[in-house]
């Protein structure tokens, strides 16, 4: 599979945890499913960085990110 396209599961799938871990302590509940939500993130990120072998910079996610965009749409 794709380095690039994990890398970028991995950082949503990671984002879009953070509003139900935020819901699930503000409510005193365990946040279970985002604890899972941010393993499986985290795992994609850590096989993509593995798959990659010039790994990944903060400059370049957004490059990446719109190249998996163009790259899956066009």
């Amino acid at each position: 599979m794709d380095p690039d396209l994990l890398f970028i599961i991995g950082l949503i799938l990671a984002v879009f945890s953070v509003p139900s871990i935020l819901s699930a302590f503000s409510e005193g509940r365990a946040p279970r499913v985002a604890a899972i939500t941010i393993v499986i993130a985290g795992a994609l990120v850590v096989w993509a960085i593995k798959e990659n072998p010039d790994g990944y910079s903060f400059k370049e996610i957004p490059d990446t990110f719109v190249r998996v965009v163009a790259r899956y749409l066009t």
